[in-house]
């Protein structure tokens, strides 16, 4: 099942992908469920199961023509998920900013307030010169997971999504902490939607990649992950609780601007789409800060 949260007429509300053109609005159809995506997720295969029965008569006046629609991120700052991300999770990409992949995964947070969604505009900061892009598989949460070995892991996966771990590389040198090269307001663009565990068997074999106003920058496949989702999840709910709704961003192949020669960072008006096979491509805008 294909997952959004949209905006219509002014009402947000979330939905599934009937076709290339169509969304059945959720709330419409069945109103007792969550009407946000966090407690959708919460919800769990009851929601699922209860949308997918919809699905099979859709009533016509729940369905809505996309064009008249505006993607939003999957969750909003409002939802206030956690969102984990992992470093230097690929070989080439840690040795292109000359590192290697540690012994152990490498996690560090954005904040809520980092989210955006698709055509939302990247937000180039103040004093910002080393803007870049990392294309992403991200990992939804579907229920509470504490100790979970990696054997359980996958029991613990709603969905996946796409996501840019947008990073300011001056920052990430300059500061002891990544906290602003990571996290400031607009680096975590997400979607455009949110694919169920249960049409993507295996998340360590998906083709991912970027582009930046059409050239091709990052073109990888998640099977190079040096951690794979079981281990991450092992990993981060031995030490911080994830919740329904939390999110993993797995880290980046090679082919970031800062490992280009010369680098070629980002700058307002460039237009950047990250991917993942199977669940679509995120195109965001790089615009200046008012």
């Amino acid at each position: 099942m294909r997952l959004l949260s949209f905006v219509y007429r002014g009402r947000r509300s979330i939905g599934v992908e009937i076709d290339s053109r169509q969304v059945l609005d959720i709330p419409l159809v069945e109103p007792s469920l969550p009407q946000t995506m966090r407690h959708f997720v919460e919800a769990g295969s009851e929601a699922l199961e209860r949308v997918a029965r919809s699905l099979e008569r859709p009533p016509r006046g729940a369905i809505l023509q996309k064009r008249d629609l505006r993607i939003c991120s999957p969750f909003s700052s409002d939802e206030r998920p956690k969102i984990f991300c992992i470093g230097a999770n690929y070989a080439e990409h840690a040795a292109e900013r000359g590192s290697k992949v540690p012994d152990e995964p490498t996690v560090f947070a954005k904040f809520a307030t980092s989210l955006c969604g698709p055509d939302d505009h990247i937000v180039y900061p103040p004093n910002a010169s080393g803007l870049d892009y990392e294309a992403e598989l991200v990992v939804v949460i579907g229920k509470r997971a504490k100790r979970v070995p990696q054997s359980e892991a996958f029991d613990y996966v709603f969905g996946y999504t796409c996501g840019n771990d947008v990073s300011e590389r001056h920052f990430q040198r300059a500061d002891r902490q990544w906290l602003r090269a990571k996290s400031s307001d607009t680096f975590a663009p997400t979607g455009p939607v949110i694919v169920s565990h249960d049409e993507i068997s295996d998340p360590n074999s998906l083709a991912l990649g970027s582009k930046v106003n059409g050239q091709v920058r990052q073109n990888y496949n998640t099977v190079e992950m040096h951690f794979k989702v079981p281990k991450l999840i092992e990993f981060i709910s031995n030490h911080l609780t994830m919740e329904p709704g939390d999110m993993v961003f797995t880290g980046t192949p090679p082919g970031v601007g800062e490992g280009m020669k010369p680098p070629q960072f980002l700058k307002p008006g460039d237009r950047v789409e990250v991917w993942v096979e199977r669940i679509g491509s995120l195109h965001n805008t790089v615009a200046a800060a008012d």
